[in-house]
């Protein structure tokens, strides 16, 4: 037809026909279009603008530091602000820090120092300190270090000489100072560009290295160290070495248990179903324990001391042991999700020339252990069927509750699988799961995309709000779910209710975490509601579903409150959207004399020409995090659950009235 209207009206269609193949955004159909126009009427106006040359002007070579500035997301992941434990001003000080543990891990320092002023972060270890004639190059020369023979470093977490090299080009200051022999040699950067380097042929500093840097705000935006997630980065270093301590702005952190102590850290004693079980080996180490109350599993993992928060062949051969473990050892053929249901376990294995799916290091790739040990599953399989089960027979005691709990697991979910069945039937008749869900083209899953760690799948309340959002959002990264209106209140409610609630069914299945959260299809989970008291209460009805039945979600790092501005003040020059009544003074204060105020009473108010200011670069976000010494049932029970006494003397003492101060003129 489209043809048909070309060929009929000539060159006076031209714009019409250039709308409507611009509309199919699928390259396929958009190229049958093209050549079947361009068949009949080679010299067409609209397609002869779209046309590029390639020429040899089209061919560039970047220089190292040229191509990590350009492709930043390819050596640290996505950028953010601080907001997420992932963002890159975090994996900028693990790289450093990462250096600094390989050289303890070969006993070479038992502290490092560091130290966050402002924005200025340094890192000092008391290692064997970089050869002084290589300070420069392995801070600024691609594929340059000494872990690719593996002699000097065994196993070690970097092994691509890149981190480093990343920090400099994506730091406005970088200064790197080795010491040893009595000698020191330094260099400082701007920009990965060599600025000054200096030589001491004669110091008494202790041997070592020292690394300060400054993220470069050009890369870096608007952010933030949040120091809660630098503490919990460097409590798992301490962890997964035992022995080892490091100094944060004076804070000491140090542990005798590994493993065992992470567990305990991250848990509630009163809902450990039994004391956590702690299994040592050569290059492996594994932590265990059931939860009493929590449904889901949970798991964290790591390899050469780097935290993979996506898992890996390590994770899933763990899983596997586990469930074999223990059908063995009770000579019964349990559901595999039934073992794994409520564990709560920690894993630390050592690989010879790891392989990781990516730079940033959350998903190991390696099969093999390295050198003459066997596969990665082997040796984890190995080693549970020995360990777990000398352990389960020695305690018989832990070895019932186990069962129990696996026997409790079966019934609860041979009760649940009819309504499993009906739920997703009824998805597929109506194809319920695209209803609430407009979904994006990237997902978290995606490990060799770059922009995996962007995912977001915004929560919204109402159409109005979706609407804005979804018109306005990025459509690879960014999702939408729409609420109908307040959430159900599911404190005190089993899992049961997720599949017969419509909408509980909709949002697990979206996020993609009925099984476990290794499926997660979303990085960032934002909820987004107004900042008003309706607004309120369906965050924490959001939040209850969350704590109630993936609380993983939330101890992971992964859900977010939005922050949307309260007030727009703008002149004929400017537009300042204010987030709070400080930030709107002080607006008003700049646009003086007599500035335009608006203020937003609901995310439907906000166009969305507006809102992509708001979920985009400069998107503000709140984490929600758990307090590690308050249990999840306590913290439901006094805030979701039957009014109490006590929860409403809280709220009258901790009520607060703004004022609106008004100046007398005179």
């Amino acid at each position: 037809m489209v043809f048909w209207i070309y060929q009929n009206t000539r060159f006076s269609c031209a714009n019409l026909l250039k709308t409507i193949v611009n509309y199919f955004t699928k390259e396929g159909f958009h190229f049958l279009v093209r050549n079947l126009i361009l068949a009949t009427y080679p010299k067409a106006p609209f397609f002869m603008s779209q046309e590029t040359k390639y020429t040899e002007d089209n061919i560039r070579s970047l220089d190292w530091k040229e191509h990590i500035r350009l492709r930043p997301g390819m050596y640290i992941g996505k950028l953010g602000d601080g907001s997420s434990a992932d963002d890159g001003i975090y994996i900028l000080i693990k790289e450093v820090l990462d250096n600094s543990i390989d050289e303890y891990v070969m006993g070479a320092g038992k502290t490092i120092e560091i130290s966050i002023q402002g924005n200025k972060v340094t890192v000092r270890d008391y290692g064997r300190g970089i050869p002084l004639g290589k300070v420069v190059d392995v801070v600024s020369k691609m594929n340059t270090g000494g872990k690719y023979d593996s002699k000097a470093f065994k196993k070690s977490v970097g092994l691509n000489g890149v981190g480093t090299k990343a920090v400099n080009a994506l730091s406005s200051f970088f200064r790197v100072e080795s010491t040893r022999d009595n000698k020191s040699a330094s260099a400082e950067f701007a920009q990965g560009n060599l600025i000054n380097q200096d030589l001491l042929d004669d110091t008494s500093r202790r041997k070592g290295t020292k690394v300060s840097f400054v993220p470069d705000e050009i890369i870096f935006k608007n952010y933030k160290y949040r120091n809660e997630y630098i503490i919990k980065m460097l409590k798992n270093y301490v962890y997964l070495n035992p022995g080892l301590t490091i100094v944060f702005n004076g804070e000491k952190y140090f542990s005798e248990n590994g493993l065992k102590d992470l567990l305990t850290e991250n848990s509630n004693a009163n809902d450990l179903l039994y004391p956590i079980i702690h299994l040592k080996g050569n290059d492996i180490e594994v932590a265990l324990t059931h939860s009493k109350t929590q449904y889901s599993e949970e798991y964290y993992s790591f390899v050469n001391g780097q935290n993979t928060t996506q898992g890996g062949t390590h994770l899933a051969a763990f899983r596997e042991a586990l469930v074999k473990t223990i059908r063995e050892f009770y000579n019964k053929n349990f559901d595999a999700s039934d073992v794994r249901k409520s564990v709560v376990s920690a894993i630390s294995i050592k690989v010879m020339e790891p392989v990781f799916e990516s730079q940033t290091k959350t998903k190991l790739g390696s099969t093999d252990m390295g050198g003459d040990l066997p596969t990665v599953r082997t040796y984890i399989n190995d080693f549970l069927k020995t360990n777990l089960d000398n352990f389960l027979h020695k305690n018989p005691e832990t070895a019932d509750k186990i069962q129990r709990k696996i026997l409790q697991a079966e019934r609860e979910r041979k009760e649940l699988s009819g309504i499993r069945k009906l739920a997703k039937d009824r998805a597929k008749k109506s194809n319920l799961h695209n209803k609430k869900l407009r979904d994006c083209r990237v997902h978290f899953g995606d490990i060799k995309n770059e922009r995996n760690l962007e995912t977001t799948l915004f929560i919204t309340e109402g159409d109005s709000a979706s609407g804005s959002i979804t018109k306005s959002r990025d459509v690879n990264t960014q999702a939408v779910f729409s609420l109908k209106g307040k959430p159900l209140n599911c404190y005190g409610l089993t899992k049961k209710i997720v599949y017969e609630n419509e909408e509980f069914n909709l949002l697990q299945a979206a996020l993609n975490i009925e099984e476990s959260l290794e499926d997660l299809r979303y990085n960032n989970v934002v909820i987004a509601t107004d900042a008003d008291v309706d607004g309120m209460h369906i965050r924490l009805l959001l939040i209850t579903f969350f704590l109630q039945f993936f609380p993983e979600l939330i101890k992971d790092g992964h859900l977010y409150i939005l922050q949307t501005p309260l007030f727009r003040v703008r002149n004929k020059k400017k537009t300042i959207y204010c987030y709070t009544e400080e930030e709107r003074r002080d607006a008003l204060e700049e646009l003086k004399p007599k500035p335009e105020i608006t203020r937003f009473k609901g995310l439907g108010e906000i166009s969305p020409d507006e809102f992509q200011h708001f979920i985009g670069d400069d998107i503000r976000l709140d984490p929600v995090m758990l307090d590690d010494n308050m249990s999840i049932e306590d913290l439901l029970s006094f805030y979701m659950g039957k009014n109490t006494p006590d929860r409403q003397e809280f709220i009258i003492n901790n009520l607060k009235v703004e004022l609106d101060i008004v100046e007398e003129i005179r």
